[in-house]
């Protein structure tokens, strides 16, 4: 039997990507995450680009029963060339970052680039060797310090 989306509810999100369709799952699940500029880091030894981030849990189906939520994740990319950024001052140490989307931009073999849209017209574009990404929560849900789902004017 295969698993739904909402199957996932009320459990710790651990998930890879491997192909754009995948990525675009994560994007989704990603979708306004927020975190301090002080939480990326870039390995280069290791090829891995990285984010400790406090996402909305969009797929919590239990909104009737408490308060909107977020949770710690890590949000990380392997195969990683390469980091570019505009947009992002990172001398600007209490800067809080949001992430509006992650895309895969294909190249030639199985080489592309990931881009990380920000709010405020900031994006974060990683060269990477291969599509290779993944998203796992890493503390228990809080309640979103706004208590408000994320609204973008819609």
């Amino acid at each position: 039997m295969d698993a739904t989306f909402e199957d996932g509810g009320e459990h710790p999100l651990n998930l890879g990507a491997l192909e754009s369709a995948d990525l675009e799952v994560l994007s989704a699940l990603a979708q306004d995450a927020v975190f301090p500029i002080t939480e990326m880091r870039y390995d280069a030894k290791a090829r891995r680009f990285a984010l400790l981030i406090n996402r909305f849990r969009w797929e919590d189906k239990g909104l009737t029963r408490h308060k909107p939520e977020r949770v710690q994740a890590l949000l990380v990319f392997e195969n990683v060339l390469g980091v570019a950024s505009q947009g992002v001052d990172r001398s600007e140490a209490d800067m809080v970052l949001s992430l509006l989307s992650v895309a895969w931009e294909a190249g030639e073999d199985a080489a592309g680039d990931i881009v990380l849209t920000l709010a405020g017209d900031g994006a974060i574009k990683l060269s990477c060797e291969a599509l290779e990404a993944s998203l796992k929560d890493v503390t228990r849900p809080y309640v979103a310090p706004s208590k408000a789902v994320p609204n973008h004017g819609a």
